[in-house]
């Protein structure tokens, strides 16, 4: 199970026998059910389990992460209160609202990655196009209705449809949608042609032909799919991957964040089944190594936020 194999022993050495004394609270930034929430939820059993204590997920679902991050972030850095997320929805928070109640740079910080995943683009199962090319010379037809959905405006999938239809130099219309269900709900129906999505939510559903794959974000093509083409391949020069981490307070003692980093350091493997049945990856990853990777996507995504002309509320 995760976590099983390094957690045992370290807690009493590293923080004495008082430590945990009382439930860990594991807080998520999205409703139940989706892949964040899946993940969250096998972390929590594998530390229940180790620890002693349990482990409650509680689900804090809105404003873009938003309201959970501010949850996070005005909790004691003690260990008791911890969060798991996909990092893109952290580094761009900055970007979609003038007055956020927190910094999401300096307020909370990323002590391990659990996995990695490209985005997906998608389109209809009753859409001709079966490459990337396809789809590019489909929607510059003339009355070809060419749009793109997402979970709504501002999100991670908006702004990599968004990227994709600049680089591929398309003009296309962006459809906001209340959730990435109601997204893939109408790529089945065939009433929207195509769509940013995540691995979870895309990969079964192109596996019955109800949808299909024509390219993934990702710098290399993804072991689970092997078949996808990355955009670079198809001509397209837009590489984003994005992952799914344990985050913290900001003033979370460096002795703690090094006893966690020592504990999951090799752990995260015990979910590679999990992982690959949604297309992703184990990506163990340190605090510094990933403090490092979340510095570089934040200004990535401040240029991609920036062209795409996007207005940031409040």
């Amino acid at each position: 199970l995760l976590f099983a194999t390094l957690l045992s022993g370290w807690l009493p050495a590293a923080f004495g026998q008082a430590y945990p004394s009382r439930p860990i609270k594991l807080v998520v930034d999205t409703s139940p059910g989706g892949v964040t929430d899946i993940l969250a939820r096998l972390s929590a059993d594998g530390l229940t389990q180790k620890t002693g204590q349990q482990v409650v997920v509680e689900n804090r679902a809105g404003a873009s992460g938003v309201i959970a991050v501010d949850h996070v972030v005005k909790s004691p850095a003690d260990g008791y209160t911890l969060m798991f997320a996909a990092g893109g929805n952290i580094v761009v928070q900055p970007y979609m609202s003038r007055a956020l109640p927190y910094d999401p740079v300096t307020d909370i910080i990323p002590v391990f990655n659990i996995a990695e995943t490209p985005h997906l683009l998608v389109v209809s199962g009753t859409l001709p196009a079966r490459t990337l090319t396809e789809f590019i010379t489909w929607a510059k037809v003339p009355g070809h209705k060419a749009a793109y959905g997402s979970p709504g405006a501002g999100t991670v999938p908006h702004f990599i449809g968004q990227g994709f239809a600049m680089q591929a130099q398309l003009d296309m219309t962006h459809v906001s949608y209340k959730g990435s269900a109601l997204t893939m709900v109408d790529l089945m129906g065939g009433s929207l042609p195509l769509g940013s999505s995540p691995t979870a939510d895309a990969v079964e559903h192109h596996r019955h032909g109800k949808v299909r794959i024509l390219a993934t974000t990702g710098e290399q093509r993804n072991p689970s799919l092997p078949q996808v083409p990355t955009l670079k391949e198809s001509g397209v020069n837009f590489v984003m991957d994005g992952w799914y981490g344990l985050y913290a307070p900001a003033d979370m003692p460096e002795e703690l964040q090094a006893a966690f980093n020592k504990a999951l350091g090799s752990a995260a493997w015990g979910i590679e089944d999990m992982l690959k049945r949604y297309a992703m990856r184990p990506a163990p990853t340190t605090h510094a190594q990933l403090t490092e990777l979340q510095r570089k996507e934040h200004q990535l995504w401040g240029q991609l936020v920036k062209a795409s002309g996007f207005t940031p509320e409040g």
